[in-house]
């Protein structure tokens, strides 16, 4: 039996879930073992409360990930129901709804009208739910998937500020994990601007503030309690 192929649409949301997951990953190994490194020396403590984090932070999102895909996909499934009914019970007013969307984008009405009439004779369903809904029927993201995703790419991503916070000589530790880091979250905030098609300097920039803000507050905690 042939499995069936990721649609484009299906690898990107894998993709960002993937992104996403080592981002927080980062960001959140690294605001933890940053704390507890301001508080004390000890490596083996350093370490454990970063393996402490990894562990649950990937569950966490693991879990949050499936959770959230699957509500979204309920929700598509629900308006794919709503939106069959509605076009037994009042198909002429479905076509005229989307004829209105295709001349709402300047096109001219006949051309509307054709255009309408070739795409609802081929997929009624597809066409009312793209233009009603604004997604696409064959393009369900798969829970699973994204949930691994997050499952892998977030403690592969707190493995760096670990490895950082653990190798670096004690008098440079702090800093050196804060540029580890920092590399890192520019990376990350470049592959999720393509991955969104948004600004790449903006998304890196808001990235890095956030690590820094994230690793800063949870130094001025450590230290606090320093001994």
């Amino acid at each position: 039996m042939q499995r069936k192929k990721m649609s484009l649409a299906q690898k990107v949301n894998v993709l960002r879930a993937s992104v996403m997951g080592a981002n927080d990953g980062i960001i959140s190994v690294a605001g933890i073992v940053i704390g507890v490194a301001a508080a004390t020396s000890n490596p083996y403590s350093i370490l454990i409360s970063g393996l402490s984090g990894s562990l649950a932070g990937t569950i966490s999102m693991c879990m949050g990930e499936y959770v959230s895909v699957s509500t979204q996909k309920d929700s598509q499934k629900m308006a794919l129901i709503s939106e069959r009914q509605r076009l037994e019970d009042q198909y002429q007013q479905e076509f005229n709804y989307v004829q209105k969307k295709y001349e709402a984008q300047d096109i001219a009405p006949e051309l509307a009208y054709q255009a309408t009439k070739e795409l609802m004779d081929k997929d009624a369903l597809g066409t009312a739910v793209q233009e009603r809904y604004g997604f696409n029927p064959r393009d369900f993201t798969s829970p699973y998937a994204a949930a691994i995703a997050s499952f892998i790419s977030f403690p592969t991503g707190s493995i760096l500020p670990m490895l950082a916070v653990t190798m670096a000589p004690g008098n440079i530790r702090i800093i050196a994990t804060m540029a580890a880091v920092l590399v890192a979250l520019l990376i990350t905030g470049y592959c999720a601007a393509i991955l969104s098609k948004a600004d790449r300097v903006k998304s890196m920039l808001r990235n890095a503030t956030a690590g820094l803000l994230t690793m800063g507050v949870t130094y001025l905690i450590g230290q606090l309690f320093a001994r």
